[in-house]
């Protein structure tokens, strides 16, 4: 893949970084024309920062862009998850109120199976004899009924130091109505400890439920001494290049944060990388000629280690309360309790399985066949990549079947070995299955789509969302592939496919906003309330909020507040959050609002039932300027693209296909499967009965015409 290096240019670029598990992506974006570059490298697995310094070293050079020139860099990355999956966090100790210090061992009584006898908790990240209980108490309304023990707290201080902690987490029973306790407990720890990391539960997560809270406060303390290093190092490396831009991540919930904040909150960091495709899904949809397109998606993203799905309506991500990390597949919803270790902090709402380009096919103890969650991942990757591998995958299955060019993957910049992915299929599937290469390959890729509509299913089928009436928007370099089968199995009527599928993580990091949440107790029922007594405590928190921003240099033209009250009937367990417009809604407005919001949800309604409002929650938003596309020129009147070659492809059948290069489609072609489109980061596969149409903004709509009728007449949608 060898290019023109071009002439140093100095006007203002944007650069954004995402690690996947096999690929590093890097988006490079022109802010004075909207032209963007891309360029993907191996990840290092052993130093993921690595990876991230090449792939940008690697565009700098390639591009021309002299790096004090960048005047913004965000992000992603898996370090924050990685970390936790392979048990790699630091030694931490847990100081609680005395009487308490089984909260972890506890748990959630909700189990993932209800009848799996053989069922074990996660083992916790603070093992018992690192926790410490001192006595305490703050009650549920804010009194102090037992005053904080503080020579108790240096003991299990230096106790905890002693047995190896290298960072020490605090979180008392009530500390979300008053955090006094736990701020005087930190202060003392430190003083016992300097230098060492301390957290406290009311400064990562001040809401109740004692369980969730604390163990996003110790997910977080396991992470610091972990994960700020590796970021101090980045920023080092960084000026060492002579990048003055700030460094920004991607958080859980879509939005990004800057170095500094996520040095000390790394929890935010846990689902970075997923969250970003969901942003770049959401974006490019949104920039679509049809503004339908965007209103109502399903963003899918397939990469090489993992395929994750998420739903986007009106432009906005569905978030989640909660989530659990260190789960190999966990829903963010409470039925997938115990599987992992509870965050409660809001992330895009998505569903994560073992299932990508990398994903290993291999005959089980039964007999069958099984693909993933196994990955080969980037070392030593699929067969096909010649570098030791020998176990078949997804992508060598898409090599078989003639989708992907062995002369064109990364654009020409890897040599895959086609011969070597027939020969590891055909010995290790084919044959003990009684079957030829090809059929087995078929199989593979058909598990494989299963497992993906499968998870496209809990996200839309299973909450009551017809997917018929949405658009299925495809990322990631394994995405284009699959995405069209995977749609017609689900009457999806249309796939939208960005203009750099391979690498759209990596730019929804420059679409994202930074975003900063604060959160308020109250526990009160909504007929107590004052409304001047809330609209000051909404003043409080939405001052709050904007000093977050301007602490990052957000200008106050820039900055917006979204206000939120979690309201509830008195007694019930969960809450439904409800928007609130402050000086215009008050108590009386969010309580009729609740009632109808209740009875959208669940169906039933309560006119008479008394109401709770137990949080306030005003999140505070920093606008970032949206990546500008480049438009794509109209084709002249009466000419048609052309192949740039054909060859032998399966599909249901052998087909002579004809083989497109996208950097040759123009606004306006129409391309009549079958057919394969290729282009550096990703193949397209466009079947039979499909046609795929260009967009001026360089998307491409594939219309399957044998899904719900064409798609609410997707025909005449992109011009």
């Amino acid at each position: 893949m060898d290019q023109p290096r071009h002439e140093s240019r100095s006007a203002g670029f944007r650069i954004g970084v995402d690690i996947g598990g096999t690929f590093t992506d890097v988006v490079l974006l022109d802010e004075a024309d909207g032209n963007v570059e891309v360029v993907k490298v191996p990840t290092v697995p052993s130093d993921p920062s690595e990876g991230f310094l090449h792939g940008l070293d690697v565009a700098l050079s390639r591009f021309g862009v002299a790096p004090a020139a960048v005047g913004f860099l965000v992000h992603g990355t898996t370090v924050a998850t990685n970390t936790i999956i392979q048990g790699q966090g630091a030694r931490a100790g847990l100081i609680t109120s005395a009487g308490f210090s089984d909260v972890l061992e506890i748990g959630y009584q909700t189990r993932p199976s209800l009848y799996e006898l053989a069922y074990s908790k996660p083992t916790p990240l603070v093992p018992r004899h690192m926790t410490a209980g001192v006595p305490e108490r703050i009650g549920p309304e804010g009194e102090v009924l037992v005053p904080l023990d503080e020579e108790a707290t240096a003991a299990a201080a230096r106790r905890l130091v002693a047995a190896g902690a290298e960072a020490i987490a605090i979180a008392f029973l009530h500390a979300y109505r008053d955090p006094t306790h736990e701020r005087r407990a930190a202060e003392i720890v430190r003083q016992v400890a300097p230098g060492i990391d301390v957290v406290t539960s009311s400064g990562v997560c001040p809401e109740y439920r004692e369980y969730p809270r604390t163990s996003t406060a110790v997910v977080n303390t396991v992470l610091v001494p972990r994960v700020a290093p590796y970021l101090a190092r980045l920023e080092t490396r960084l000026a060492d290049l002579g990048l003055s831009a700030p460094l920004h991540l991607m958080t859980s919930s879509g939005g990004i944060m800057t170095s500094d904040t996520a040095k000390r909150l790394p929890v935010h960091l846990v689902e970075s990388g997923p969250a970003a495709g969901v942003i770049g899904a959401a974006f490019v949809a949104e920039d679509f000629s049809d503004p339908d397109i965007g209103r109502r998606i399903l963003a899918l993203d397939i990469g090489g280690t993992t395929a994750k799905a998420a739903l986007v309506q009106d432009g906005t991500p569905a978030l989640a309360e909660e989530f659990e990390v260190g789960a190999a597949m966990v829903p963010h919803s409470t039925a997938a309790r115990g599987q992992g270790y509870p965050v409660k902090l809001p992330v895009v709402s998505l569903v994560e399985i073992g299932a990508g380009g990398g994903s290993i096919a291999a005959i089980d103890p039964g007999g069958a066949l099984a693909v993933g969650p196994q990955s080969a991942g980037a070392v030593p990757g699929p067969v096909c990549y010649g570098q030791g591998g020998n176990e078949p995958t997804i992508t060598d299955a898409n090599l078989v079947l003639g989708r992907l060019n062995p002369d064109f993957f990364l654009g020409g910049a890897l040599k895959i070995q086609a011969e070597a992915a027939h020969a590891a299929i055909d010995e290790r599937i084919a044959r003990p299955l009684g079957l030829d290469a090809e059929s087995a390959a078929r199989m593979i890729i058909e598990i494989a789509n299963a497992k993906m509509i499968a998870a496209l299913q809990l996200i839309s089928v299973r909450r009551g969302i017809d997917p018929r009436e949405y658009t299925l928007v495809v990322s990631g370099g394994a995405g284009p592939v699959h995405a069209a089968a995977i749609a017609r199995d689900m009457a999806i009527p249309a796939v939208l496919v960005p203009p750099t599928p391979g690498l759209n993580s990596a730019l929804g990091l420059l679409a994202a906003d930074i975003k900063h949440e604060t959160v308020r107790s109250v526990f009160r029922p909504l007929a107590e309330i004052e409304r001047g007594w809330l609209d000051g405590l909404l003043a409080e928190l939405t001052q709050a909020g904007r000093g977050l921003l301007a602490a990052e240099h957000v200008s106050g033209s820039c900055m917006s507040v979204i206000c939120e009250a979690e309201v509830c009937y008195r007694g019930q367990n969960y809450p439904l959050r409800i928007p609130v417009e402050p000086g215009h809604d008050g108590p009386a407005e969010i309580d009729a609002a609740f009632r109808a919001e209740h009875e959208r949800a669940y169906g039933f309604g309560s006119a008479t039932e008394d109401t709770a409002l137990l949080n306030l929650r005003v999140t505070a938003v920093g606008r970032v300027d949206r990546p500008t596309l480049r438009k794509l020129a109209p084709r002249p009147a009466g000419e048609r693209p052309e192949p740039a070659s054909r060859r032998r492809v399966v599909f249901d059948t052998a087909t002579d296909c004809p083989i497109y290069r996208r950097a040759d489609l123009l606004a306006g072609d129409r391309i009549a499967g079958p057919a394969i489109i290729e282009q550096m980061d990703t193949t397209i596969v466009v079947p039979p009965k499909a046609e795929a149409r260009v967009d001026a903004g360089g998307c491409l709509l594939i219309v399957l015409s044998d899904s719900a009728e064409g798609g609410r007449n997707h025909a005449d949608q992109s011009r």
